[in-house]
């Protein structure tokens, strides 16, 4: 038996988070969310592909919180199975032998886990997604050896990193370098998502970004705009100064606080500025391309702040409601960009496999800190109470340590 939160369909509880204004969501939503921790058997290994993995640090996503705390988009719901254990970004120790590309992993090495569970893991010839090395897009993952689920961390077969011990495919594994902290390896993979991000949009030499939103995604983003496209200005918008801080840190041109964020790049960029009689202000002009990475308001904010034929790039999971006039109005391009994808990429990008960038981006970005709290499983209403206030209390990630307790 081991130890792991189980998250179980209750859409009373949902519903009531759901609820919640955002003041306050870090006191109740603990309480509130259809989390419980619990004795469950091991997963099993669904072939001999399959490893397990104890999950030595698990970091708490901005897509977790938005499931437990019913802002998760319905959409979704056919795309997991229940009960599941969250927790997708992990770095893990193996607890068995298992050779990928040649190479052999050895018991007790530690992994980073790429969470899609594609059709490779699923036992399926793959699909014209996986074929080209596009497993995010994967068309199976209600199918095959294991049960439906998107990611590890949504399947009821695999388990997830909010536990002792999980099962994961030997495609998803990838070796972390030994002088790496764990608290660095846990951010590759929302690193290989931003990675990601950076590549979908296509930013041309010298192009204005705004990048909406500056908590993990959203700094991970700077980061990688910075390391591997000729973006021009990176401006920020960020709520709190701890987090205007470490953008420029990470390359950041300049920092702006929400409600100055249209003025802000007006004198950046240029254009007008005009207010509706109800809603907020937005520019005619502005920057080329702009990163949602709130999964919030934030679609809304970036449709305000890009010039007419510009991209918006969505990192953050979408919720609540959006005016899209100005995508209609000003041609707008909106671009989705979810998890990472593989070594076979889209040929205008040119670039090599998310997670392997990522690794080599932790090694040596000034990431020190970013995880400044971890907690036992035990402690799983303090967690995610300090991971809905972290904006508030001045951190970036927090995470669960299942060895600790």
């Amino acid at each position: 038996m081991i130890l792991a939160l189980e998250y179980h369909r209750s859409p009373a509880r949902y519903l009531a988070a759901g609820r919640l204004s955002a003041g306050p969501l870090a006191q109740v939503t603990p309480s509130l969310a259809p989390l419980r921790l619990v004795n469950r058997s091991e997963p099993r290994r669904a072939g001999p592909d399959w490893v397990r993995v104890r999950p030595v640090l698990s970091g708490i996503c901005g897509s977790d919180l938005a499931l437990l705390t019913g802002r998760a988009s319905p959409y979704l719901g056919p795309l997991v199975s229940m009960p599941f254990v969250p927790g997708h970004e992990i770095v893990g120790q193996l607890m068995d032998d298992v050779e990928k590309d040649g190479v052999v992993l050895a018991a007790g090495s530690r992994v980073v886990l790429d969470p899609v569970l594609s059709c490779r893991a699923r036992g399926l010839v793959p699909c014209v997604w996986c074929e080209t090395g596009r497993t995010n897009r994967c068309d199976h993952i209600t199918v095959g050896r294991v049960s439906a689920g998107l990611q590890t961390g949504f399947c009821a077969d695999t388990g997830g990193g909010w536990s002792q011990l999980l099962v994961a495919h030997r495609g998803q594994l990838h070796p972390v370098p030994d002088d790496m902290p764990a608290e660095r390896a846990v951010l590759a993979e929302p690193l290989a998502c931003a990675v990601h991000s950076a590549h979908r949009a296509g930013v041309p030499r010298d192009a204005s970004v705004v990048v909406v939103g500056a908590g993990t995604v959203g700094l991970l983003t700077v980061l990688a705009l910075r390391a591997l496209t000729p973006a021009g200005s990176v401006t920020v918008i960020a709520k709190h100064p701890h987090q205007g801080r470490k953008a420029y840190e990470l390359g950041a041109t300049d920092v702006l606080e929400p409600r100055r964020a249209a003025r802000g790049l007006r004198r950046a960029t240029g254009g007008s500025l005009h207010q509706p009689e109800r809603g907020r202000e937005f520019l005619l002009g502005g920057a080329d391309i702009a990163f949602e990475c709130t999964g919030g308001q934030g679609l809304d904010t970036a449709a305000r702040l890009v010039r007419a034929g510009g991209r918006i790039v969505l990192s953050g999971m979408p919720s609540g409601p959006v005016d899209l006039t100005p995508v209609w109005y000003r041609e707008l391009e909106i671009v989705g960009a979810y998890a990472s994808a593989g070594d076979a990429r889209e040929p205008a990008s040119g670039a090599d496999d998310d997670f392997g960038a990522a690794l080599q981006l932790a090694a040596d970005a000034p990431l020190d800190g970013f995880v400044d709290a971890t907690y036992p499983l035990a402690e799983w209403r303090e967690a995610l109470g300090h991971a809905l206030a972290a904006g508030r209390s001045g951190s970036v990630k927090v995470a669960f340590d299942p060895t600790k307790g």
